[in-house]
């Protein structure tokens, strides 16, 4: 990609990719994919209250071309669901996404055909956060778990193997819930 696959592994590339995960995690611009009464929640986050902006995050934007989080706050309809992708195919890389709010994780109440049963379904999601709506405070604990992944994050080719490493993981974990449902 850059510098990072010319230099030898070690301590230079280490410091390389700490100082672009500090800059990524001090610079983040969220896209807003509000859908229901999570978006309320969130629009009162980024308010003078709250004050999101001390973190990097001065704008909610609704163009995903400068976005590299998107925040998917609400249910989620089939009807809404290529639209949810073609946004999020629509941002540059690096990306991130949280899914805030019981609807957005796992459809919520609304256990029927017309309702997505997690925006994961859709697009990979780096943060659930929970709630039927989940607070301001809840938001910012969630960005701020994420501004830890995303300093810790690879570059170049030691990002392929990192993504690599979190596929096994998922596939490991969810190889139970395959198992019991063979089973029953």
């Amino acid at each position: 990609m850059g510098v990072e696959e010319k230099l030898p592994s070690g301590i230079l590339l280490s410091t390389v990719e700490q100082a672009a995960g500090l800059v990524r995690k001090s610079s983040m611009w969220p896209a807003t994919f509000g859908l229901a009464c999570c978006a309320i929640e969130m629009m009162s986050a980024g308010g003078p209250h709250y004050d999101l902006a001390r973190y990097g995050m001065e704008k909610f934007g609704a163009t995903p071309r400068q976005a590299d989080l998107m925040v998917v706050a609400g249910r989620v309809s089939q009807k809404m669901a290529p639209v949810l992708r073609q946004i999020y195919d629509q941002m540059p890389e690096p990306k991130w996404v949280i899914s805030m709010g019981v609807c957005a994780s796992s459809g919520g109440m609304f256990n029927n055909y017309a309702i997505v049963q997690g925006v994961d379904h859709v697009v990979p999601v780096d943060m659930y956060l929970p709630g039927c709506p989940p607070r301001p405070e809840m938001l910012m604990d969630a960005i701020l778990k994420l501004h830890d992944q995303v300093q810790n994050t690879k570059l170049g080719t030691h990002r392929q193997d990192q993504i690599e490493e979190e596929e096994e993981r998922r596939l490991r974990r969810s190889l139970p819930l395959i198992e019991q449902e063979t089973t029953s």
